[in-house]
């Protein structure tokens, strides 16, 4: 949610945003459940997620290390 809001897009904009990037199907459903923890990401997903934000992955996946996103 921190990148979703970070990059001021709604669930669908992400989705389609993600879906461009990791050339596949996902919808704002898939994000909302990323959101709340109901679902874990493709490595494919996660690749887009970094680079949407210009971050790298490590970024993501590694709670202990800060996104530095700026609103």
């Amino acid at each position: 949610m921190q990148i979703r809001e970070a990059l001021g897009l709604s669930q669908r904009e992400m989705a389609e945003q993600l879906a461009e990037q990791a050339r596949g199907k996902i919808t704002y459903k898939n994000i909302s459940k990323y959101e709340r923890d109901r679902s874990v990401p493709y490595i494919e997903i996660v690749l887009a997620y970094a680079r949407l934000a210009n971050v790298s992955m490590i970024q993501i996946v590694d709670d202990d290390l800060d996104l530095n996103l700026s609103p």
